[in-house]
């Protein structure tokens, strides 16, 4: 059974801003890649980590069945959120530790519904070090972001 890999990342020109969000997928033997696939998308108005979060979200809720996944990406926000502080927003019915409301709510539930289907590993990168898959995330997420950029004016 091959390792398969989710890597990543949003992007945001800013926050609030255009935004895009970017997944490389990938199948591996070993060290050999068997398939990869490239999802990405984008949004007029948006924040940084809504992008990180659809990123995860639409790694997982692209994949078809049932999946082991690692899920790679450089928000801390996504990485400490998903395997920490979300167990106490869902028992505190969705708010902080400071009875506020959890920002972006409706991703982070859509997340968590995400993730029940599959076994998933977070692992956190850290961002622009040189991490080729990384880099690709990042590629993509600009590329789903481009078409809500405003055109720059011609001289």
């Amino acid at each position: 059974m091959p390792d398969l890999f989710a890597y990543t990342d949003g992007a945001c020109s800013g926050n609030p801003g255009p935004g895009g969000w970017g997944v490389l997928l990938r199948a591996m033997d070993g060290d050999t890649v068997l398939k990869e696939r490239e999802l990405n998308g984008g949004e007029a108005e948006t924040t940084n980590n809504r992008m990180e979060l659809l990123a995860a979200i639409s790694a997982l809720e692209t994949l078809e069945r049932a999946s082991t996944i690692t899920v790679v990406t450089d928000s801390a926000y996504v990485k400490n959120g998903v395997t920490g502080w979300i167990f106490g927003w869902k028992r505190n019915g969705w708010k902080t530790s400071n009875k506020k409301p959890v920002k972006n709510v409706d991703l982070w539930q859509r997340l968590d519904e995400a993730q029940t289907r599959h076994d998933v590993t977070w692992e956190w990168v850290k961002g622009h070090a040189g991490h080729p898959e990384n880099e690709k995330a990042d590629e993509l997420a600009r590329a789903g972001m481009a078409p809500f950029k405003p055109k720059k004016a011609q001289a």
